[in-house]
C-alpha cells in the first residue's frame, strides 16, 4: 500500500492493536480517516489507499451496480493488503479490520483467506462476495466476531448480494448485525457508537 493515513504518529503505535480501515469504491482513505476521531482511542488506525484508480478516486478491485467483480482482481488487491499487513503487525497487540461498502467486501475476503490473523472485523453498508473460489478455500476453526451494519433500505447493495451476505455471516461468524433506518448508503453516529462498543468488548477488553 503506497498511500496510508494514520490516527497516531509512529512512536505512539507500538504495542496498540491496529484498526486497518479499507474505504469504498470510487472514494480514498480520507474518507476512513474521517472517522478517526469516533474510534477508541487505544487503536493505532490505519487507512489504506486500494490501488485501482477509479476515475480521480481509487477502489479495490472493479465493480459494476450488479457488483460482479474480476477475481484475479480481488486476489491481487487481497495480497497487497495481506503484505503490507505482513509488514507492519509485529509492532501491534492484535489486528482488527473495519471495512466500508466494498471496503467490507474486502474486509471480509481478508478474513476468509485467513480467519486466524484478525481478532474481530467490522462491516459497514458492505457485503460479501459471492465466489465459489473463496468459499472453497474456507476453513473456520471458530466463529470469528463480526459487526454489521446497514440501513435495511440501502438500495446500493443489491438484494441477493444482502441476502448472500447475511447467509454467509450467520453460518461463518460471531455475528453483531445493527440497522439504521434513514441512514442510506452512508455511516451514521449512532453507528460508529455501537462500532466502538463492539470493538471494546472483543479486541480491549
Amino acid at each position: 500500500m503506497e498511500t496510508v493515513a494514520w490516527s497516531k504518529p509512529e512512536p505512539e503505535r507500538a504495542g496498540t492493536p491496529l484498526l486497518v480501515m479499507l474505504h469504498g469504491y470510487g472514494t480514498d482513505e480520507t474518507r476512513m480517516a474521517e472517522l478517526f476521531g469516533s474510534l477508541p482511542s487505544e487503536f493505532s488506525c490505519a487507512a489504506l489507499r486500494g490501488p485501482k484508480v477509479i476515475g480521480d478516486d481509487y477502489g479495490w478491485f472493479l465493480l459494476d451496480y450488479f457488483l460482479t467483480h474480476d477475481f484475479a482482481d480481488v486476489v491481487s488487491a487481497t495480497n497487497s493488503v495481506f503484505a503490507w499487513i505482513e509488514a507492519v503487525k509485529a509492532r501491534h497487540s492484535s489486528v482488527s479490520l473495519l471495512g466500508y461498502s466494498q471496503g467490507m467486501a474486502m474486509a471480509s475476503t481478508l478474513l476468509r483467506l485467513r480467519p486466524e490473523a484478525f481478532r474481530a472485523v467490522v462491516g459497514l453498508s458492505g457485503f460479501v462476495l459471492d465466489n465459489e473460489l473463496l468459499a472453497m478455500s474456507e476453513s473456520f476453526d471458530t466463529q470469528p466476531p463480526f459487526f454489521w451494519g446497514r440501513d435495511k433500505q440501502d438500495s446500493v447493495i443489491n438484494d441477493a448480494a444482502t441476502a448472500h451476505t447475511e447467509e454467509w455471516l450467520h453460518q461463518n461468524t460471531q455475528l453483531t448485525a445493527r440497522s439504521y433506518p434513514g441512514m442510506g448508503h452512508s455511516i451514521a453516529p449512532a453507528e460508529l457508537v455501537d462500532v466502538c462498543a463492539f470493538l471494546r468488548h472483543y479486541v480491549l477488553r
